[in-house]
């Protein structure tokens, strides 16, 4: 498994909008192979800034996959308009954890 990071800075006054549409491209990309889940969360000291972080089966999943795909494309126009700037991302993969019992 494969951690897709992004930190999302959106342009000041959109954030509820890129909520919205980001509500509308998670639909997008849930669907893609390999794709297994996904999270948004919200800074609470930066209000404008997000966290994304996906899980993918394979690197390949998210890098050919995904955003050789049309449906990237459409991802982009629903969502790349928000950024400022554009994110980096980066794929993590797991080499140590813990839950809670």
């Amino acid at each position: 498994m494969i951690l897709e990071h992004a930190v999302l800075q959106v342009k000041p006054g959109v954030a509820t909008e890129f909520e919205s549409a980001f509500g509308q491209a998670k639909r997008i990309i849930s669907g893609m192979p390999g794709f297994r889940s996904l999270r948004l969360s919200r800074c609470q000291e930066r209000p404008e800034r997000f966290l994304l972080l996906v899980e993918w089966d394979t690197l390949e999943d998210h890098t050919v996959g995904f955003r050789g795909s049309g449906e990237y494309q459409e991802w982009r126009r629903l969502l790349h308009h928000f950024y400022d700037p554009l994110p980096t991302v980066e794929h993590y993969e797991q080499v140590d954890g813990v839950r809670a019992v």
